[in-house]
């Protein structure tokens, strides 16, 4: 399995937003220490979702970064991405290895001890955990785990654990201190006035 940057970027492609700008601003700042995950709205074709992807993983292969698609599998088979990330409507964790093979990189998203522990013996490779906070990104979502909720699920498995939701520079630390490997945002850099220097900013936030 390649390495895992700890700073995981999700494509905002709400309307309005420009994913691909975005991402070519994050990695002038971070290079190889991220990693982009290709996220389209449910109503996207699957073609739209390759396009993306396609785009994306591009833009990161210059700089060494890797490039993840959620959800949509076939998808990052088809543009040879990394790997994948699935939730808790996508394919079960076992399937999804299946799917990816043995050394593709699967992401799994996790918000108790319990179903992270599943998770990591079914084959996940890291797992998302949150939300943390409170966030807009994405409509649907479960009461925040905040920190100790982090704590509680990085102390049960022995693989990477990223944090997600309403994640910002400031909030980096207490997240570390939880046991978070890395952090993964959507809103943070891609509503950004600058993206670069947020991106920046969460990076140094998680390597000081």
């Amino acid at each position: 399995m390649p390495s895992l940057g700890r700073l995981h970027l999700i494509t905002d492609t709400r309307p309005g937003r420009d994913p691909l700008s975005v991402v070519r601003a994050a990695l002038t700042a971070a290079g190889a220490d991220l990693v982009v995950q290709v996220r389209v709205e449910d109503s996207a074709t699957d073609l739209e979702a390759y396009d993306l992807a396609r785009r994306v993983l591009a833009l990161c292969t210059p700089y060494g970064a890797s490039c993840l698609v959620n959800d949509r599998l076939h998808v990052a088979l088809a543009v040879g991405a990394a790997g994948g990330h699935v939730g808790a409507d996508d394919l079960p964790v076992a399937a999804a290895r299946r799917v990816l093979g043995p050394t593709g990189v699967l992401g799994a998203t996790a918000r108790a001890p319990g179903t992270a522990v599943e998770a990591v013996a079914a084959g996940a490779s890291y797992l998302g955990v949150g939300p943390c906070h409170a966030t807009s990104t994405k409509v649907g979502l479960p009461d925040p785990i905040g920190p100790a909720g982090v704590r509680a699920v990085s102390g049960a498995v022995d693989v990477p654990v990223i944090a997600i939701g309403g994640v910002t520079a400031a909030r980096v630390p207490a997240l570390r201190d939880a046991g978070a490997y890395g952090v993964a945002v959507v809103g943070a850099v891609s509503a950004a006035a600058d993206p670069a220097r947020v991106t920046a900013e969460l990076l140094r936030a998680l390597t000081c």
